[in-house]
Parts: C-alpha cells; structure tokens; sequence
C-alpha cells in the first residue's frame, strides 16, 4: 500500500491480493509499531537495541534507515488519518522484549496493524491511479533480462491471464503456514519468496524464522497469537507446575529476545511434559486487560478463556520470516526490475532475530523507499517466457509439508533432523501452485539452516550450540547457486 501511495503520480498502479485487500499478517499485528519519539527515546537507542536483537547478523545500514526516517514515516500516517492511542494529548508508549525504552504506539489497544492499513488504504484508494484486484492470486513472475510483469489467477472469474508492468514489487508478507504451528494467516504460505527463487533471484537468511514464544494453545482453536505487549504490561510465564521460570534462561526474565523465551518454554514443556505453558496478567485486573487488549480479550473468551481472572494456555508458533528475497535498501533484487518489501525481503534490517514492533515499521519505511526506485525503472517492451505450468492439486500434502517443517526446521534443529525434512521434501512432487510454494520454501530453509553450523538468534543447533565468527554473514541461494555466505 505505500509503495502504491509512492507510485500513484508515476504512471498506472495495480495492487493484488491473494484474498481481500484486507487479510495480511499487517492486520493482525497487535503489538504496535517501534518508533523513536517519545521524549525520553533517541535514535541510537532504536538503533542499539535492534543491533542487539539481530545477534550480529544486522545489516548496520539497514537498521539506520530504518529508525532514522521511522519518525517521519509514522508522523505521515497520523497525517493520513492513522489513529495511535493516546495519554491526553500526547501519542502513549509501551514497552516490548529487548527494548530499552518504551517507543512501541498502539492503536485501539491491540488492533495497530489493522489501523495502520486502514488508513493507507484509505490513502491510496483516493488516488485515480492506484486500482486495487483482490482474490487474484499471483502465480509465476514474468521475466526475460528483467522482471516485466506476473501471471495472476483470478478466483472469481476463474481465469488465468498476465499483466505486464514496467516493475514488480513482491510484498507477500511471510511464510509461517509452511509450518504446522503458526500465528499467520493462511495465505501467508512463501509465494513471493518462491516465485522470486523461480525467476533466478537471491533469497537471503530464510533460515532464520521467529518463532513466537505465546500463541493460544487450546485444543481446536487457532494459534491466535497472545502478543509481547502482554509481557511488556507485566505478564508472567509460569510452567504447569505452577513455577516462574524465566529466571533460569535469561537475566530479562519475560522480556527477554523471542529466541531465548520460545526455547524456554518448549524447555519447560519437555521438562513437565506437558502441551503448554501459562501466560498471567491477572495482576492487572479484568478491567485493565479488557481496555489495553481488547481483541486479545475478546478472542481468548470466545475460546473458553478470561484472561482478566485466569491465566491463559500458550506454546511457540511459527510467526516472522527475518529472511526472504534480498534486496539493497531500496527492494531492489538481483532481478532487474523485480522488487520486495516488508516480510518478504530480506535487507538484512533483522539480522538473526527481528526486535519486537520493528516489522510494521521495516514495511512502511521501505515501503516508501522501494516506490521511490521503482519509478526510476526503465520500460521495457512486454516479451514474456512461458510460466512453469501449473500441476495438479494433491489433497493433503499440504499438511505433509508442515509436518516435516515443523519436525526438522522447528525451533530446535539438528544435521540430522534437516538431513531428513531435505530428503523428504525433495520426495514431493508435483504439487498444486501454493503447495509448491510451500514445498520450496521449506527446502531453502531446511538446505540454509543444514548450512549454518552454528546458533544464532533464531537458529538454533543443539549439535552446534554456539555462536561461530565465520557465520557472521549472510546465507545467499539462488536458483542456479547452492547455498553461500558473503
């Protein structure tokens, strides 16, 4: 949406989505959105505590553009309509895992994404040249010397037909359904990161996915997640013994990195053997929860849960991608005219492990940045190959997929739990266009994280636990080169 908004005056703009315009990860981020400016806060400390969260691996470049024009950005939103709560009249900030101060705004309590994409819709949607297509999923990219265009199935008229365009940008979000346990929306299944693979570009640092520590965990419920404000508002992790038990891995306790806290508790989950732990902010009384997260509050009652009177049931679900297709600071790809922004990306903004908050921020900032250079691309005159054709659907793999995902590429890996999820998904074949995607993506991952021989943020070996110098660097594959670091 605001790399659309940065377009609208440079020539005809179309915005697909697989579903609604609507349903994306950015509509269900509840936390808020990380942002130097409030009184006490400084750039440089936005800065040092993404540094810090990244665990070596950020892109040190990456992260001063983003705290930098961060500010700025978000001063547009409010301009645009973008309603953030407030104490009077001043914007309020909380505070999240690893930060160092209290930077994170929030609209309606839980709902920031959802208000945030709101008000650039509402933006972009004045705009006579922006149109919008929803339920037309992309299939391929369309590229000879250059990305030139995409092939787009439309479920409503159940047609398939290509667009040519002067520049593609791939803003698909993550990949967090190629895993059996996960936070993310259904359409979020690695399309842009798979078809970017297919169309030759380098995929950076896919080994590297967050796994959030507290995501609902009630038998026939969705992995609703339970988000890190909670903690930030003083919730506590206690195991099913009734114990606390964040003392024993990390000195920050409960808003300690996501990393540390998601292997804590899968630790004390295996130690009491049991399918969760407790997530507690009855401290805070009912009332308090109910106006601070309301739709958190509403969810987890519709599920039998009052989190106002009782602790909740949690464990870790699959949630960020901190890698995808690599891009320099504008979301240029090694695809001329191909571009990716926000979760998709990978501008190294992250590093080994994203700093809570920081996501909605990285996808307005580059959002931005990437509708600037894509107006500086040169038409090119519409020739195109022939997309891969599409195969045939097989009921049920896709749950295979996940399956192997979650076993072999999960929270905790090993050579030989990689080893295996390789070989069983080189074992699959053909698939149905989304369950390709999803086939490829974990393949990368499993082949990436198989590569790495070391621990880091949110990659973790139990055969190679510690950190290694010669890992400080970023995984590269591509199509036609197997896995390198630089």
């Amino acid at each position: 949406m605001r790399a659309a908004i940065e377009l609208a005056d440079a020539g005809t703009v179309l915005v697909v989505a697989k579903d609604s315009l609507r349903e994306s990860s950015s509509e269900y981020a509840q936390g808020g959105i990380a942002v130097a400016l409030s009184d006490d806060d400084e750039v440089e400390l936005h800065e040092q505590d993404t540094l810090y969260a990244g665990d070596g691996l950020c892109d040190r470049a990456a992260v001063r553009t983003l705290v930098e024009e961060g500010p700025a950005a978000i001063q547009e939103l409010i301009d645009w309509g973008a309603e953030f709560d407030r104490e009077g009249t001043k914007l309020a900030f909380t505070r999240e895992g690893a930060h160092s101060r209290d930077r994170i705004l929030h609209a309606h309590g839980d709902s920031t994404g959802r208000e945030i994409a709101r008000a650039l819709y509402h933006k972009a949607s004045s705009l006579p040249n922006v149109t919008f297509r929803s339920f037309a999923a992309t299939t391929e990219l369309l590229v000879d010397g250059g990305a030139f265009g995409a092939m787009i199935y439309d479920a409503n008229a159940n047609i398939e037909f290509a667009i040519p365009a002067r520049a593609v940008l791939l803003a698909t979000g993550g990949l967090g359904r190629v895993f059996l346990n996960t936070t993310n929306p259904d359409v979020a299944t690695g399309d842009g990161v798979a078809m970017a693979w297919r169309a030759g570009a380098e995929i950076a640092d896919i080994e590297f996915v967050q796994f959030h520590p507290t995501a609902l965990a009630v038998p026939g419920a969705p992995r609703f997640l339970l988000s890190e404000a909670l903690r930030g508002e003083g919730a506590l992790l206690i195991n099913t013994l009734g114990e606390r038990f964040m003392e024993r891995y990390h000195p920050l306790l409960e808003l300690a990195p996501r990393d540390v806290v998601a292997r804590a508790i899968v630790s004390e989950m295996t130690r009491t053997n049991s399918p969760h732990v407790f997530l507690d902010l009855t401290q805070r009384g009912e009332s308090f929860i109910r106006g601070r997260f309301p739709r958190i509050y509403e969810t987890c009652l519709r599920y039998g849960i009052n989190i106002g009177t009782a602790p909740a049931p949690v464990a870790p679900a699959a949630h960020y991608a901190m890698g995808g297709v690599y891009t320099d600071l504008d979301g240029r790809t090694s695809v001329p005219g191909l571009f990716a922004s926000g979760e998709a990306a990978c501008t190294g903004v992250h590093g080994a492990n994203r700093l809570a908050s920081n996501s909605l921020l990285e996808g307005v900032v580059f959002g931005i940045r990437a509708g600037r250079a894509m107006r500086e691309t040169p038409s090119t005159a519409p020739h195109s190959l022939p997309p891969d054709a599409a195969t045939a659907y097989h009921p049920g793999l896709a749950e295979k997929i996940q399956g192997i995902a979650w076993e072999g590429c999960g929270i905790v890996r090993s050579e030989e739990g990689l080893t295996r999820a390789c070989t069983q998904l080189e074992s699959l074949a053909p698939v149905s266009p989304e369950e390709r995607s999803m086939r490829q993506v974990a393949l990368l991952i499993a082949r990436c994280a198989l590569a790495r021989k070391e621990s880091r943020g949110a990659h973790f070996r139990v055969d190679y636990p510690d950190k290694v110098a010669a890992f400080e660097k970023h995984s590269v594959i591509s199509r036609s080169q197997d896995v390198a670091f630089r």
